[in-house]
């Protein structure tokens, strides 16, 4: 199972705003940082605060907080959240025809890697991911907001 760049993305965001709650971050900082699109960040966060994970506050000094504390957004449901499609089979789609439904075994035991896949992430929460806040600070710099400050769109 391979997770899309789209919650790759949003993991990061999360991880990043959790690690910056004493203040606003931007996508702008987020866009550099990480060196992910921005264009691309925008969708991610609009998703992010369509789903009540992050709210975000317009306006020059404007930016994205999160929604919740960090102890209380589970990574599992983040990646119910943002992942497309779970349908690791085209057996688990509804309709789909196979000539081995009947006495097939694979489906179950996918779907059973599935659930404990996601089980596991259930176990973990933002909080837990970013625990490690000063290695996480040295990893991605200083601090990006300086970097950032002559962004035109700050959110």
């Amino acid at each position: 199972m391979r997770l899309t760049v789209h919650t790759d993305y949003a993991l990061r965001v999360l991880m990043y705003v959790a690690m910056h709650q004493d203040r606003l971050s931007t996508i702008s900082e987020i866009s550099t940082v990480h060196r992910i699109s921005r264009n691309h960040l925008m969708k991610v966060v609009h998703q992010l605060g369509v789903a009540g994970y992050v709210e975000t506050v317009r306006g020059q000094h404007g930016g994205l907080r999160l929604a919740k504390k960090p102890q209380d957004i589970v990574i599992g449901d983040v990646v119910r959240t943002t992942e497309p499609d779970l349908a690791l089979v085209s057996c688990f789609e509804s309709g789909a025809a196979c000539a081995l439904t009947a006495a097939c075994k694979l489906k179950r035991a996918i779907s059973d890697a599935l659930k404990a896949f996601l089980a596991v992430l259930d176990g973990y929460t933002v909080a837990d991911l970013v625990h490690n806040r000063g290695a996480l600070t040295r990893l991605l710099g200083s601090d990006a907001k300086t970097s950032a400050a002559g962004a035109a769109h700050p959110v």
